[in-house]
């Protein structure tokens, strides 16, 4: 049996890796939130898939256990047995480098193995990692520290990226249900009442020139997050915050869904043969006059038109933004507004100092949050991810690690854009300036929302 070919170095040099015993507490601390968001489910709804880009939370529970495995336990444990040879296969994502998979759009039909094997898989590897970290060779400056260091950290961010799939996944399969049944046991509180004249767009002025863009400070990043390079970025202007639900319903109301010249050609054949005509998760009330309601993980309830619009693609974000430009908006002259570019968005976020922002945002609801009024950039992390015009390359000098653990972001560059920020999904500690998150044009089941920029 090949084993996985450890990674090249994830991070910058200059960056000190944690000790194994404060990663032990933190694997614990993450393990525990996978098992807590599944906690409110029932067996059915844990082994259900809704689509082929979604999975069942059983296997997502099994999957981020197959990461320690395969690529810690079988690497670094003396005397490696795997817990069934079959789970090999069975929880294998991507990883063609590890051998054969699966078909992901067919994880709704692997009833076996059971939630309790899976349970029972995720506990034995917990242990076997928990002793693995308690052992004797991890002192001094043995170098197998800083490879079990390097994929435990790793693996531990890839099961906060499942996290935040567990939820969108669950949410997307409970929306099929006519009852619609909720996640949360609690209604999703309304947001207060916007006073007249609240909640103006605004907009905040960058200046141009050249721009450091990428990971370069401490903490970990993944490898498309580098190298840092600089950029070229002409002066712009950055929206102070997303666009709320009640500005996206003028554009539903004005006919933006029927107009074929606010739309990229692939997003308009979307339109047509998905007969689009409103975000993923809104409805029409029919005893209420057609007023909109929105389904969230709290329940089907009305439409909070102060709250970010989100689940909308990147083709509904562009359109919106063209529809701005066009001038039929009523209201102030939006000028050239259109998606910024990911430069841009890094640059917003450095200007705004969202490093402490980060620290400050409210993550732990389920839903995006209105924006509070102000002058200043908001909603940048812990309400909706944010489209950008820029397709998913690598940065100049980007190189990927050798072996399987190098197909986790490089392969996937091509025919997909990026999103900057996080949202009400992202687990805490899992956002900063420089993350890339990347889902082709169409996809509309995460936290998605819109972020505008203009050029001056």
């Amino acid at each position: 049996m090949q084993r996985p070919i450890l990674p090249q170095r994830m991070r910058t040099e200059t960056t000190p890796l944690p000790s194994l015993r404060a990663l032990a507490a933190q694997f614990a601390h993450i393990r525990r939130r996978s098992l807590a968001l599944a906690a409110p489910l029932s067996e059915e709804d844990c082994g259900a898939q809704s689509m082929a880009d979604a999975s069942p939370v059983k296997w997502h529970l099994a999957h981020t256990t197959w990461f320690f495995e395969t690529f810690i336990l079988e690497t670094y444990e003396s005397g490696f047995r795997p817990f069934d040879p079959a789970f090999r296969i069975l929880f294998n994502s991507y990883y063609n480098g590890v051998g054969a998979r699966h078909p992901r759009p067919e994880r709704g039909l692997l009833t076996r193995p059971g939630l309790p094997t899976i349970m029972a898989y995720r506990a034995a590897v917990d242990e076997r990692i928990g002793a693995l970290l308690e052992a004797p060779s991890d002192h001094g400056a043995d170098p197998t520290h800083a490879g079990l260091a390097r994929l435990l950290q790793l693996g531990l961010q890839h099961e906060q990226q499942h996290q935040e799939l567990l939820l969108t996944d669950v949410k997307h399969l409970l929306s099929f249900n006519p009852a619609m049944g909720a996640y949360a046991a609690s209604a999703l509180p309304a947001s207060p009442q916007a006073p007249a004249g609240h909640g103006a767009l605004g907009w905040q002025r960058l200046g141009g020139g050249v721009h450091e863009i990428g990971h370069g400070g401490d903490g970990f990043c993944f490898d498309n997050e580098m190298p840092r390079h600089r950029q070229f970025i002409e002066p712009f202007e950055f929206a102070r915050r997303l666009v709320s639900n009640r500005e996206f319903a003028a554009f539903i109301e004005a006919g933006g869904y029927r107009d074929p010249a606010l739309w990229l050609a692939e997003g308009w054949d979307l339109v047509c043969r998905q007969q689009w005509s409103h975000p993923l998760y809104w409805r029409r009330d029919p005893e209420r006059d057609g007023k909109w309601l929105e389904f969230t993980l709290h329940g089907l309830g009305p439409l909070d038109p102060e709250r970010p619009v989100t689940h909308v693609s990147l083709f509904e974000a562009d359109a919106y933004a063209q529809w701005l430009a066009s001038g039929h908006a009523a209201g102030a002259d939006h000028g050239a507004t259109r998606l910024p570019t990911e430069a841009e968005w890094e640059c917003a976020a450095d200007a705004a100092n969202a490093a402490k922002i980060t620290e400050l945002a409210q993550y732990g609801h389920l839903h995006p949050h209105a924006a509070a009024d102000g002058d200043q950039i908001s909603q940048l992390f812990a309400d909706c991810w944010q489209w950008t015009s820029s397709s998913y390359a690598p940065y100049p000098g980007f190189s990927a690690a050798a072996g399987a653990i190098g197909e986790y972001n490089g392969k996937f560059m091509i025919n997909q854009y990026v999103l900057r920020g996080s949202s009400c999904a992202t687990p805490p500690g899992h956002s900063r300036n420089s993350y890339r998150n990347f889902f082709p044009a169409g996809a509309r089941w995460q936290f998605s929302g819109i972020r505008l920029a203009r050029s001056v």
